[in-house]
């Protein structure tokens, strides 16, 4: 893969650059093709948390945290997991949902229909209810019953606030702050990932911010973006470097992307 999507490979390398400027280009290449192994690895999860057995993936996750995302649901108004995408994405729902009586998750509806319908009786494996991302009622259906969502806003988001990400602005979504102030739904910073060198996996419930949301979702959208960001650091290879995070950024800011090699 690493040889062939030169697209996505430019990509990746771009926002390593970007991201990781103390890193020389011999050490951001190598990182590079441990990210595509990780999407390869990506390909088999899926088949295995959409379509595989309880007993064959049985004892493979470490679950830590809980008494966090407990504390949480025991306010009674709804549970934000928020993270961001990484490539264990698909296998590691099953943990969760076992780890919670009502567990949503949030999903982009995809323009092939069979890889879309694919997805959708996937996500029935790992999760109680399949949300579309634009679906705001849904999710504010979720939060009112209790339910937990994983909620990963981290992607490019046309009309966001500019928040640094890493060492550059993104225009970024904040509505996890504001879904927060309307509905009293707390906060949960969520990590899941591929152990390294073990068929095994973690996933790791850490304690809400303390005083979020505030008046000012900028702010508070540039702090969730810290906590991804250590999560990112833990395991860099993991993250979905792929996606154009910088694009379609406002002048005077410079085009990122631009005059990159094809």
């Amino acid at each position: 893969m690493y040889r062939l999507v030169r697209r996505q490979r430019n990509t990746v390398l771009r926002n390593l650059e970007l991201c990781f400027p103390e890193l020389s280009p011999e050490e951001r290449q190598a990182l590079a093709k441990r990210h595509f192994e990780a999407i390869g690895m990506y390909f088999a999860e899926c088949a295995l948390g959409w379509f595989g057995s309880e007993r064959r993936l049985e004892g493979v996750f470490d679950v830590r945290g809980l008494e966090h995302l407990e504390a949480a649901l025991a306010k009674g108004r709804g549970v934000i997991l928020f993270t961001g995408h990484f490539t264990a994405i698909e296998i590691c729902g099953r943990a969760l949902k076992r780890a919670m009586p009502d567990f949503a998750v949030m999903h982009a509806p995809r323009s092939n229909a069979l890889i879309d319908e694919m997805q959708r009786r996937g996500r029935r494996r790992v999760s109680h209810e399949s949300i579309p991302n634009d679906s705001i009622r849904k999710m504010l259906r979720c939060l009112k019953r209790n339910a937990a969502i994983w909620y990963a806003p981290d992607q490019y988001y046309e009309g966001g606030a500019l928040v640094p990400f890493f060492h550059e602005l993104a225009l970024t979504n904040v509505a996890t702050s504001k879904l927060a102030r309307m509905t009293g739904a707390i906060v949960v910073p969520l990590l899941y990932r591929r152990l390294e060198g073990e068929a095994r996996y973690e996933v790791r419930f850490h304690a809400p911010l303390a005083d979020f949301p505030t008046d000012d979702e900028t702010a508070d959208t540039g702090r969730l973006v810290r906590v991804l960001e250590d999560f990112i650091r833990v395991c860099p290879e993991q993250y979905l470097w792929n996606h154009r995070k910088f694009k379609k950024r406002p002048p005077p800011l410079p085009d990122l992307y631009a005059n990159r090699p094809k």
